[in-house]
């Protein structure tokens, strides 16, 4: 009797097969059965947890970065007015933890493959370019705009997230979730809405910048799925995107900022000074590295679409934060604006909640999911007749009629392979990583 991995949620019904001795250690056929509702709602709370913890450190890091960033840009403060030149060094200043990670812990950051040259540039390359020029774009453009107006702008991004997590078939489109996520939209364009000059250069640089941002995210997660690349962990992203990440702002900041103008500025006239700037330039990417690492583990697990929906959510309490704390005005329509993006937040948790209580999970005798080890999984000898196991986004449309299809689509929030049995013949074909669909 063959074993197979089930995953039904949003309407999506797919299974892989499984090793038979994949029983062994108590996880016979007889233990395993399809989830309750109270099975499944534990589930759901206790991976909401987890992935709530990694938010948490985000924003943490992303607050303190914050901060620094503000003293270390403020003309009132250290005043260095170069930002791209500060995101260059911070990759490299990634690249090196990442590296040091790889290095020191192997068996949790070093991934057994590695991206081959080709895949590296027709993969990797343009996820790295659309991290920079989100990047890039967002700081060039905030020298022409004021901030209200970049952030009103900068908050259409959630629109390209859902385009392109549509369009990659990371999310299953639903008429709901496109509400959802147009409310939480109009939610901050109202939240930030101010009287401010409208500047069309610097309202094209921005709006770029969103779909870059948009376009970032969604080819990062499909990285992170795929396992013959060797990107399937935030500190082996890091290594591998960090250096083209870093030439991207690099070349950018040679042509906006010039770095002649740069290294002939008063914070490099001499060597003392020059060790001071590159100490308060250089610090701050070991908690950038931080940052991202949260970020990934949350792509990782949730989902991109998640993520930024968890963006959201740090912007809303950050200015309501402001307003209570430094008693800033709020205008009726911001606080407006406020109430709408915190329902529209509330609906696609309910959203998510809803789809994953109303799958189909298998569990032990215990409750507990059943998963696959990902080191068996991929094209190694562990797999089962050659199959890969890494769970297919792109590949929702490959079904065959009288044998399952052995790829299936997980939802974002779990990223789980879930276990049961089935009298089908074990007779399945090898396919192909979604990464390598839809590049």
């Amino acid at each position: 009797m063959a074993y197979y991995a089930e995953n039904d949620t949003e309407g999506r019904h797919s299974y892989i097969p499984v090793e038979s001795s994949f029983r062994e250690g108590g996880h016979g056929e007889s233990n395993i059965h399809i989830a309750s509702l109270a099975e499944k709602q534990r589930i759901w709370w206790r991976t909401a947890i987890i992935n709530a913890c990694f938010i948490a450190s985000w924003y943490i890091f992303a607050t303190i970065l914050s901060l620094y960033n503000k003293w270390m840009f403020s003309p009132d403060h250290f005043g260095f007015p170069y930002p791209l030149f500060v995101t260059t060094l911070h990759m490299s200043v990634q690249f090196v933890l990442a590296a040091t990670l790889r290095v020191w812990f192997p068996h949790h950051f070093r991934p057994e493959r590695s991206p081959s040259v080709k895949d590296y540039g027709k993969k990797a390359v343009p996820t790295a370019v659309a991290t920079g020029l989100d990047i890039g774009l967002s700081n060039v453009s905030l020298k022409t705009i004021a901030l209200s107006f970049y952030t009103m702008c900068k908050s259409s991004s959630l629109i390209f997230v859902l385009f392109f997590a549509f369009f990659f078939r990371l999310e299953v489109f639903s008429l709901r979730l496109v509400v959802v996520i147009l409310l939480i939209f109009g939610g901050v364009i109202l939240m930030v809405a101010s009287e401010t000059a409208f500047v069309l250069p610097g309202f094209l640089l921005v709006m770029t910048a969103s779909a870059c941002g948009g376009l970032r995210w969604s080819l990062t997660q499909l990285l992170m799925k795929n396992k013959n690349m060797g990107l399937d962990n935030p500190a082996a992203t890091i290594f591998w995107l960090s250096p083209a990440i870093g030439a991207t702002t690099a070349l950018i900041s040679i042509i906006w900022e010039g770095w002649f103008n740069i290294y002939a500025s008063p914070f490099f006239r001499d060597m003392a000074s020059s060790l001071r700037t590159g100490l308060f330039l250089v610090a701050p990417g070991i908690v950038a590295f931080c940052m991202v690492m949260s970020e990934y583990y949350i792509i990782q697990r949730a989902g991109v679409l998640p993520m930024s929906i968890a963006g959201i959510a740090k912007e809303v309490s950050t200015i309501t934060i402001a307003a209570w704390v430094y008693e800033e005005e709020l205008t009726p329509l911001n606080i407006v604006g406020v109430g709408i993006t915190v329902c529209g937040i509330g609906l696609f948790t309910f959203h998510k909640y809803r789809n994953s209580i109303d799958g189909r999970l298998s569990v032990d005798a215990e409750g507990n999911m059943i998963t696959i080890d990902d080191e068996n999984m991929g094209d190694s000898s562990d797999s089962v007749h050659g199959v890969d196991f890494e769970l297919s986004a792109a590949n929702l449309g490959h079904r065959e009629d009288d044998h399952l299809a052995h790829q299936g689509s997980d939802d974002s929030d779990a990223h789980q392979r879930l276990l049961f049995s089935t009298d089908h013949d074990d007779n399945h074909h090898e396919g192909e990583e979604d990464a390598e669909q839809v590049f």
